[in-house]
C-alpha cells in the first residue's frame, strides 16, 4: 500500500510540474516580438474620410502637416483609456500643424457619436464603412494609431491606449523628419 501512496505522489508532483512549466512558457516562453507596420518608412496611402460634420478630410492634402491617425470603436475599453489623453493632446498641438484624425470602425454611427459626446472629440472623426483605410493600414484590431510626418510618410506605429507621452513621443518623432526635410531643403 505504502509504494501506491508513494508512486502516486510522484505522478502528481509530476503532473503539477509539467503544468507549471507550460504556465511559465506560455507567459514568459519564447513569443516573437510584434512587427512593426510595412507602412513605415513608406507613402501614407492616401484616403478621404467622410467625417461625422458631414464634410469630407483627404489625407494628401494635409502635406506639410503632420498627421495622428487613430482608428478606434465605441465598445473599445482601451479607446475610452486612450481618450482623454488624445483630447488634451490635440488642444496642445493643433496650433502647430500638428492635424489629429478619428478613424471610427467596425461600428455604428449613433454609438460613434454617443461616444464623441462623452469622451471627447474635438479633432476630425469620421467612419470608414466600407472598411477601405482600414483594410489599406492593416488595422487588427482598436485602438491602433499611424503617424505620418509632413512629407506624408508614415514614420511609426502604435497599437494599444495612447498616454499623453506616447503622443508626445511620437509626434516628436514625425516633426523631427519634418524639420530635418525643411532643413535639406534650405539647403538645396
Amino acid at each position: 500500500m505504502k509504494f501506491f501512496r508513494t508512486a502516486n505522489s510522484i505522478v502528481v508532483f509530476i503532473i503539477i510540474l509539467v503544468f507549471i512549466i507550460l504556465l511559465g512558457y506560455s507567459i514568459f516562453g519564447s513569443k516573437e516580438a510584434p512587427k512593426p507596420s510595412p507602412l513605415i518608412g513608406k507613402e501614407a496611402p492616401d484616403f478621404t474620410l467622410n467625417l461625422f460634420d458631414g464634410t469630407d478630410l483627404t489625407l494628401s492634402e494635409l502635406k506639410g502637416k503632420t498627421v495622428l491617425v487613430n482608428f478606434w470603436a465605441s465598445w473599445c475599453m482601451p479607446c475610452r483609456q486612450e481618450a482623454q489623453a488624445l483630447e488634451n493632446s490635440w488642444q496642445r498641438y493643433k496650433d502647430e500643424d500638428v492635424v489629429f484624425i478619428g478613424v471610427n470602425v467596425w461600428d455604428d454611427s449613433s454609438n460613434a457619436r454617443n461616444y464623441m459626446n462623452n469622451f471627447g472629440g474635438a479633432y476630425p472623426h469620421g467612419t470608414d464603412p466600407e472598411e477601405e483605410i482600414q483594410v489599406d493600414y492593416g488595422v487588427g484590431g482598436v485602438p491602433e494609431t499611424y503617424f505620418i510626418d509632413s512629407s506624408g510618410f508614415v514614420r511609426d506605429k502604435f497599437t494599444g491606449p495612447l498616454t499623453e507621452q506616447i503622443i508626445d513621443y511620437f509626434v516628436t518623432r514625425a516633426k523631427e523628419d519634418r524639420d530635418n526635410n525643411i532643413e535639406d531643403e534650405n539647403k538645396l
